[in-house]
């Protein structure tokens, strides 16, 4: 699928990233790590903010993202630490992705993934009040935050927010807060254009190379592969849209780049990033395509008594399209394709930084 442009150099430009300073929020996770590598390649000055990973296994560490970075451990609870590392930093750019991920987990601990996605969201906003040189920041959600009535209709950015779980309520209260302190302390159209510019990006059931969280199906899939075991899937039926990791991500890079070059007031908003409508397939779709690639079996493995995940849950990127001039460039089979072989090629050998910058790369070309 392509971008309308012939290239995706013509979105995401090397020549406005060369030099930039950004800050990224929850560097050592999945999409921390692909976005902070492909930021070092566009010749950013990359600076992190998260936790240590929580994973044995992390993309992180396998890219020895630490010695490429300005690494920083701390916890986006901690207003002060966070404060301290925005005014040391004085960045051009910020990507906040530090959030406590997982559906399942939530349940567990709803009141720390609301801590961690809510509070930890409202402690950056305030350490972007001080700042006082131009200043872009893409606060990252998910497509969770829409209230998920399990239709078949895609939802809008502006459909009603909402939440079942604790995880998917948490997004939706950060994305309340990142509305309230953008019209209360950052706002667009006044005699005097604010310094910081805050949007925030929707996106979900992102795949690729690298993620090692628990109770994803992709990792939970590959784990299985590479012990040769039969892999249990336990929503066979429901209907994700996925996507590839550097497609919403060239989104939250295309649109920090157009808040920084541009003074649009439409961009100071919500946009969502997901596929092509072709790409929301069921789980048992996604397991088939990924043994197409690596040989294996599967069986269904649905829980009589599950916590409650949404079966049902697409997005419209229209807007996305029209005013970043941004659409999806994998399609269902390469996205799968190109995750699988990820996994695969650093299993039988391969460095993961080689395979990491080379689909980057072949990204960028497409």
């Amino acid at each position: 699928m392509g971008n309308g442009q012939g290239s995706l150099e013509g979105v995401v430009m090397r020549s406005f990233w060369s030099g930039k300073r950004v800050l990224v929020t929850g560097h050592t996770g999945f999409k921390g790590s692909w976005l902070s590598t492909w930021l070092v390649q566009l010749g950013a000055k990359v600076f992190g903010y998260s936790l240590d990973p929580d994973t044995a296994s992390s993309l992180f560490c396998q890219l020895n993202l630490a010695s490429h970075v300005d690494h920083f451990v701390a916890d986006i609870r901690n207003a002060e630490l966070i404060g301290a590392r925005v005014g040391e930093v004085n960045p051009d750019v910020v990507f906040h992705l530090a959030a406590q991920p997982l559906v399942r987990r939530s349940y567990r601990e709803a009141s720390y993934t609301w801590q961690t996605n809510v509070m930890g969201t409202v402690n950056l906003l305030e350490a972007l009040r001080n700042m006082r040189s131009r200043c872009s920041a893409v606060f990252v959600t998910t497509d969770k935050v829409y209230e998920n009535r399990e239709w078949l209709y895609a939802y809008r950015e502006s459909d009603p927010l909402g939440g079942y779980d604790p995880y998917s309520s948490s997004k939706a209260a950060a994305e309340i807060a990142v509305s309230s302190w953008r019209d209360s302390f950052f706002p667009s159209g006044g005699l005097v254009f604010p310094a910081v510019r805050v949007a925030t990006a929707r996106a979900g059931n992102v795949i690729g190379g690298g993620d090692w969280a628990e109770d994803r199906i992709v990792p939970d899939l590959v784990r299985s592969l590479a012990k040769g075991t039969v892999v249990q899937v336990r929503n066979p039926q429901s209907v994700r849209p996925w996507q590839h990791v550097l497609d919403p991500l060239s989104g939250y890079l295309r649109l920090a780049q157009r808040m920084h070059e541009t003074e649009e007031q439409e961009l100071q908003s919500c946009f969502n990033f997901g596929p092509g409508a072709e790409s929301s397939r069921t789980v048992r779709d996604l397991v088939t395509e990924s043994l197409r690639h690596w040989e294996g079996q599967w069986v269904d493995a649905s829980e009589r008594n599950a916590v409650h995940e949404a079966g049902l849950l697409g997005l419209t990127i229209e807007k996305a399209r029209s005013v970043l001039q941004w659409q999806p460039t994998l399609d269902f089979s390469d996205s799968v394709r190109q995750t699988i072989e990820w996994y695969r090629s650093v299993h039988e050998g391969a460095h993961a930084i080689d395979i990491t910058r080379q689909q980057i790369q072949a990204f960028q070309k497409r």
